[in-house]
């Protein structure tokens, strides 16, 4: 029928080809008429062939997939060559099959292009369709999607065919997967399908495997380095590549981080933890790390002759791997961390920057990937140190993940988490403590049980008027008792003991009363309103007390934890606080602390002048909070302890918390609990006191330092007067402390504080 219709249009490019072809084939009425004897196919190739020639160019036959085939059998007839290479490549045992397509789908397809030929039902049944078809050459899969063309086809309707209804279609449209339906509306034999169809098969191979790679990554499965290695040979088509991923810490705590920590997994490093700079040449940190350029190495030994850095450890790693060409990709995985995906091969320029660039499609997914993966290591990182360690500073959090990495890399059931400990740092510690708070609360408990025994005994005075029950007489003594007894001071078990006897002997009584005389209810009502409803006490100076305290703890603390942002910015340091009657804090600097700058003392000078000028800005806080409460009055006294010698530092993992480690370095832990207490040597007057910062130290270079600070200071209006040098009394086991006392100026004029930046150029002028 194309042939003929070809034969009507004599202006048509193929018309005196298409008539030579019809009078050729005139001689062949079979060809014509049709044929389901199979095996004519055979006998009648030759014509065929010359028939469909006009399908078949043979300018194309080199590069198109096409074949002629028996409608819905897929029995193919003609080939194109190259289709007909790939099937002679396929061996002997292949089977020419759609993938996951059987019998029945082909039978239900087939009667859903009846539907739209004889019905006009035109349903939307697309769907690829891929053969997977084996090169027996190169020993790989190769993967083909699938187009079909039907214009050479026709269906005829038979006499045993049954006519459909408007209600068997939408009887057939809910049951799509029942052949037997199917089978039963349209019968075997039926239906006769005349002509032939086409085939063309387009190689999907690569977008195929950037499919199964993007598969394997939404899978979760980031692990199976040897799935993803697969996938990605066959993109290549290199069977020998290699892969391997590694993830670093852009901020360089935790130099690098493997994908389940396996050094395996990495071809260009070989230890769990490395820092870049020391490992790979300028070229790769400029490229990869600073630049993020995917970097391609065709010929890594001629890379290597030509610059200098022959022995780092990339050079080593892949040395050691054989390796001669590479393809290094950085993945911005987040803020924190780059990651490297590696394809080596072991032959020289298999791998170039050229064929880098079939990676860019996968490198969205592949990004999205590292960066779960990434944050799945992280919190399972921080269980363990939760678990096992608690909440730490964040300047020494990098120490606890590599012993957590290396906790979790072993995974034998003899794993031991490894001691953290920073060595040869050195100790900053101070207070802002509350005067007298223990006298303060003592007070506070006094008033309040006080006065709510005075109103007791007054209470039961007027019972005892109406009522005259000896009974009443007898816990008026006692409650008169009681109050004298706390008249002069307040011992540890009082407050108890006089608890006991109002909640056990009294408020029954004062219930009963209540519900038996309605004449008592307004003064035991009026009684009740000074008692706290939780508590069921009195509870008002207690609760000034505490409300002063937690104001000034929580502001105290405030300031110090924002003013620690800033300086942990110029130099990382440990640094802790505690809330106790006012505040407790201790830091720790030194090189150990961090393994990503290099240690002066610059920084421990200029982290002291920040202390003691912190202190000043710590004790304004205090005088404000002390103006605003009006109902209670407490001043707080400061203190620096200085100790110029490093130490060590160990974290306790019973006690959750770090301490100085050693023997020798206990002294300075006994300074810190004992000096607040300390009296100036040969008085009874206490070191610290309101209005002033106590300095103590040992040496008397420390001496010399801290006066230039306190000189600068008084010249910013922090301090007044004379600073005074005193001689600390001996403490048990201690002796020899000398300390420097400074009055603090509370009118200083502007309260705004000295930059940290400011503060370090202070600190370099001193240090000369």
């Amino acid at each position: 029928m194309y042939l003929e219709e070809i034969t009507t249009n004599a202006d048509h490019i193929f018309f005196d080809t298409a008539n030579k072809l019809l009078q050729e084939m005139n001689e062949y009425p079979v060809l014509r008429e049709g044929f389901t004897d199979f095996s004519l196919l055979h006998t009648y190739e030759k014509q065929i062939q010359k028939l469909l020639s006009i399908l078949f160019p043979d300018l194309l036959q080199s590069n198109e997939i096409k074949a002629a085939s028996i409608p819905f059998d897929m029995t193919s007839f003609m080939l194109s060559k190259r289709f007909k290479s790939i099937i002679d490549n396929a061996g002997d045992n292949f089977v020419f099959d759609i993938r996951n397509f059987d019998n029945e789908n082909m039978y239900i397809m087939t009667c859903i292009y009846i539907l739209a030929f004889h019905y006009n039902r035109h349903i939307d049944f697309k769907r690829p369709f891929f053969y997977d078809i084996p090169d027996t050459k190169t020993n790989t899969v190769k993967s083909y999607r699938a187009l079909y063309n039907a214009d050479f086809a026709s269906i005829i309707k038979t006499d045993t065919a049954p006519e459909l209804s408007e209600e068997d279609i939408h009887h057939l449209l809910n049951n799509f997967e029942n052949i037997d339906v199917w089978k039963e509306k349209f019968p075997p034999n039926s239906y006769i399908f005349k002509g032939f169809g086409m085939i063309n098969l387009f190689d999907v191979t690569q977008d195929e495997t950037i499919s199964k790679i993007k598969n394997t990554f939404i899978k979760r499965n980031i692990d199976s380095i040897v799935e993803l290695e697969d996938q990605i040979k066959k993109l290549f088509n290199l069977p020998n590549l290699k892969l391997g991923i590694s993830i670093y810490s852009k901020k360089k705590e935790s130099h690098i981080n493997y994908i389940k920590h396996n050094k395996e997994h990495s071809l260009i490093t070989k230890d769990i933890c490395c820092s870049p700079e020391n490992h790979f040449c300028n070229g790769i940190i400029n490229r990869v790390f600073n630049s993020s350029l995917i970097t391609a190495i065709p010929d890594l030994e001629a890379y290597f002759k030509e610059g200098t850095a022959t022995d780092n450890g990339f050079y080593k790693t892949v040395s050691e791997h054989n390796l001669q060409s590479i393809i290094l990709v950085p993945i911005e995985v987040n803020s924190d961390f780059l990651a490297i995906l590696e394809l080596a091969s072991p032959n020289k320029y298999e791998l170039n920057s050229i064929n880098a660039n079939k990676l860019k499609d996968i490198l969205p997914v592949l990004s999205t990937a590292l960066e779960r993966s990434v944050d799945e290591r992280h919190n399972l990182l921080e269980s363990v140190i939760q678990e096992n360690y608690t909440t730490i500073h964040p300047s020494v959090k990098w120490k606890f993940y590599n012993a957590a990495d290396e906790y979790i890399y072993n995974n034998t059931p003899n794993s031991k988490l490894k001691n953290i400990s920073f060595k040869n740092v050195y100790p900053l510690y101070g207070q802002c403590d509350v005067k007298g708070s223990s006298e303060a609360r003592n007070n506070a408990i006094q008033e309040d049980l006080s006065y709510q025994l005075d109103k007791t005994i007054v209470l039961f005075g007027k019972v005892y008027e109406k009522e005259k029950l000896s009974i009443y007489k007898e816990i008026i003594y006692r409650l008169n008792k009681t109050l004298n007894s706390i008249t002069d001071g307040i011992k540890t078990t009082d407050e108890l003991q006089v608890t006991a006897l109002l909640k056990n002997d009294i408020y029954p009584i004062l219930e009963h009363l209540k519900k038996t005389n309605p004449e008592f209810i307004d003064i035991i009502t009026s009684y009740e309103n000074d008692i706290d409803p939780n508590l069921k006490i009195v509870y008002k100076k207690r609760k000034a007390y505490e409300d002063f305290i937690t104001h000034l703890n929580t502001n105290l603390a405030k300031h110090l934890d924002k003013a620690q942002k800033e300086a942990q910015a110029f130099f990382p340091h440990y640094y802790e606080r505690f809330k106790t009657d006012g505040l407790d804090y201790n830091m720790y600097i030194g090189e150990a602390i961090t393994n990503t700058k290099e240690f002066h003392s610059i920084y421990i000078q200029n982290l002291r002048l920040w202390q003691l000028q912190q202190q000043c800005e710590l004790e304004y806080i205090a005088k404000e909070i002390d103006i605003q409460h009006s109902d209670i009055s407490l001043q707080v006294t400061s203190l620096i302890l200085v100790h110029s010698v490093p130490l060590d530092i160990k974290f306790r993992m019973d006690e959750k918390k770090f301490d100085v480690d050693g023997a020798y370095n206990m002294r300075y832990e006994i300074i810190k609990k004992r000096i607040d207490k300390s009296y100036i040597k040969g008085t009874k007057e206490r070191l610290t006191q309101p209005g002033k910062i106590a300095i103590v130290y040992t040496h008397e270079h420390d001496l010399a330092e801290y006066l230039k600070y306190i000189a600068y200071l008084k010249e910013q209006e922090y301090f007044t007067g004379n600073t005074e040098f005193l001689d600390v009394e001996d403490l048990q086991g201690v002796s020899g402390l000398k300390a420097l006392r400074i009055t603090i100026n509370y009118n200083k004029k502007n309260k705004d504080e000295l930059s940290f930046q400011k503060l370090m150029e202070i600190a370099k002028i001193s240090s000369h």
